[in-house]
């Protein structure tokens, strides 16, 4: 089979990179609260309902079983090695967004679970108050100006935008960390990122039933949250909710979480 060398591929994000930073003009402006561009509503409902039919059939019960079986501080490890190797792909994309500090920071987390926390197994950046500053390369276009685009259902991934899915194809081509693994042990970092998933599936599993099977319209409910919480995540604003897709949608917000 035809493979793409990861030179040929760099080389290719590094043209969009270059392009993009000529063609920047400032943060794009981001839609009201409340506004929804949603030009393939029925494709994108239908292929909610296969999200939905898969996480019945395969995603669900495998999760619980993953979770069962396998002990909390081994999926634990598995959640902390996997999100350790993203940590130098938000330091790229710091540095195209000119966010330096950022930068340094995600290194320093970088470097400090890598070696402390034995390949990012262990977190100790975390317990020494260095967090991550999670971004991505659809941040990256929205600092350069690419507007968001029409609201897009992912398959398996769930809710997106046009400007995230391209920003999710670029991240997955210029990780620095993947580039640097080859067979088998690119197969071992993708195995990690399944048992991520399936950790995280699991331990949101009431959420997660809640909104697939007793919405009424599960679809309009995901489509909200994701675009409303993901503006605010790039307004960067004080106050806002990082998107959870697995987050409790009827929960109160403004509920008290100290009372009884």
């Amino acid at each position: 089979m035809f493979r793409v060398c990861p030179t040929d591929r760099f080389r290719a994000v590094l043209a969009i990179v270059v392009l993009g930073g000529l063609t920047a003009c400032g943060p794009a402006v981001l839609p009201g609260e409340g506004v929804i561009e949603d030009p393939t509503e029925d494709a994108n409902r239908a292929m909610y309902d296969f999200n939905v039919a898969v996480d019945r059939a395969l995603v669900r019960p495998v999760s619980q079983g993953y979770g069962t079986v396998v002990p909390e501080p081994v999926r634990n490890g598995v959640r902390n090695f996997s999100s350790n190797l993203d940590q130098p792909l938000m330091v790229v994309n710091d540095v195209l967004q000119l966010q330096f500090a950022d930068a340094f920071q995600n290194t320093f987390r970088f470097l400090v679970n890598s070696t402390f926390g034995l390949a990012g197994l262990l977190d100790p950046a975390t317990d020494m108050g260095i967090y991550a500053a999670d971004t991505d390369f659809g941040e990256t276009m929205h600092v350069w100006g690419v507007s968001e685009g029409g609201y897009v259902v992912l398959p398996i991934l769930g809710p997106s935008t046009s400007r995230d899915t391209v920003g999710l194809i670029v991240d997955a081509a210029m990780n620095p960390t993947r580039l640097a693994f080859s067979t088998p042990e690119s197969d071992y970092v993708t195995g990690t990122n399944v048992g991520d998933a399936l950790d995280t599936r699991y331990r949101y599993t009431n959420e997660v039933d809640r909104l697939y099977y007793e919405s009424v319209d599960g679809y309009s409910q995901a489509r909200s949250l994701y675009l409303q919480n993901r503006r605010y995540e790039l307004r960067g604003s004080a106050q806002a909710e990082y998107f959870d897709p697995y987050s409790d949608p009827y929960s109160d917000p403004y509920e008290d979480p100290y009372a009884n």
